[in-house]
């Protein structure tokens, strides 16, 4: 979603801008929970790189804790 001069909220798609206060509430709702959904895919994300870097420290450590 983009803002124009006046500071309104639009939605861009297909070339075609539109104002999102001129869209039906249907359309409303939907960009909505696009927005919800793009923002637990963030959420996820970074939950998954945690988890990640948890794991390497976790496996550096067992390497260093193995018998030589």
């Amino acid at each position: 979603m983009a803002k124009t001069k006046s500071d309104e909220p639009t939605l861009t798609h297909n070339g075609k801008t539109y104002k999102v206060s001129e869209l039906s509430e249907e359309a409303q709702k939907q960009l909505l929970n696009a927005k919800v959904a793009e923002n637990e895919i963030r959420r996820l994300q970074m939950q998954l790189a945690i988890a990640q870097t948890a794991h390497s420290a976790y496996e550096q450590a067992l390497i260093a804790s193995l018998p030589a």
